[in-house]
């Protein structure tokens, strides 16, 4: 969390309501986030704890010391346990080369994103209350990513991505979808270590049903695509989590390069928009 409190000194936090969108001020915060993700992942979507974990009831590893983490706070209620009701893990490549590296470095092979010049920034854990599943609430996160990303001049964005489902019989037409259709180019094309790579190119691209392929897309994904966002080489499989990872790769000029030439925007115009469009393009 080295960035919090440098971060709440220039930027102010988000209000709607009851709600706020602001990182994580100190531990307990932390503990918070990881009670949360601990409810929504294992209790909720039953990925597999391990002994601590469970014991704990909180879902946790080595990058949560380093990571900044997004909350989105309900301020209605009065315990921190029960304030937190939404999070983001955010890692920036200058605090990752400091600390622990990049959590997707553990299915992926970065060197690409690793290499791009500027600053970089891996999205994780990422969840949200069922009870609090709704357009306010994800606006509140990507108004506050989109502060972030501002703040510390982000150029590219990137992170993994899940379909609930294991099985490539019941995916294998959206992954062939995707890898046919919105393939990183190589410059920047990250590609699922060997021991983990599965294949997306199941199907010929010329007999991909593109609607129903788009339907079985998760939304989020959906929302990335929007943006014009990129995926990587190869599938991933995490047991833990039951779930078929993807690769994300998004670079921050794709959102507003058009808005940029086209209107005369400066900086300040440009941040406004971009706030606005990521949150509306995600939520669609």
């Amino acid at each position: 969390m080295a960035a919090a409190e440098d971060y709440f000194k220039n930027i102010e936090p988000v209000h709607s309501g009851n709600l706020e969108v602001r990182l994580a001020e100190n531990n307990v915060e932390i503990d918070a986030a990881q009670a949360l993700r601990y409810k929504v992942f294992y209790d909720e979507m039953s990925a597999l704890p391990n002994k601590d974990m469970l014991a704990a009831k909180r879902d946790f590893d080595r990058f949560d010391k380093y990571w900044d983490h997004l909350l989105v706070i309900d301020n209605s209620k009065n315990t921190i346990i029960d304030q937190v009701v939404g999070t983001y893990r955010l890692n920036r490549k200058s605090e990752a080369n400091k600390n622990q590296g990049f959590y997707s470095s553990e299915e992926y092979n970065i060197d690409t994103l690793l290499n791009y010049p500027g600053e970089t920034l891996e999205l994780g854990r990422s969840c949200v209350d069922k009870k609090y599943r709704n357009g306010q609430t994800m606006q509140l996160l990507w108004r506050g990513i989109a502060n972030y990303v501002f703040y510390y001049d982000i150029k590219v964005m990137f992170g993994c991505a899940s379909f609930p489902e294991i099985s490539k019989e019941l995916i294998k037409e959206p992954l062939s979808y995707l890898y046919h259709y919105h393939l990183a180019p190589k410059e920047f094309r990250p590609i699922a270590l060997p021991h983990r790579y599965i294949n997306m190119n199941l199907m010929p691209k010329d007999e991909i049903n593109i609607k129903e392929a788009r339907r079985l897309v998760p939304p989020l994904v959906k929302g990335y695509l929007r943006l014009g966002a990129f995926i990587g080489e190869g599938a991933v499989l995490d047991k833990q989590f039951g779930t078929t990872d993807i690769f994300i790769v998004l670079k921050t000029d794709q959102v507003t390069k058009r808005y940029r030439s086209h209107y005369e925007l400066d900086k300040s115009e440009i941040s406004i928009l971009w706030k606005y469009l990521i949150f509306y393009t995600i939520l669609q």
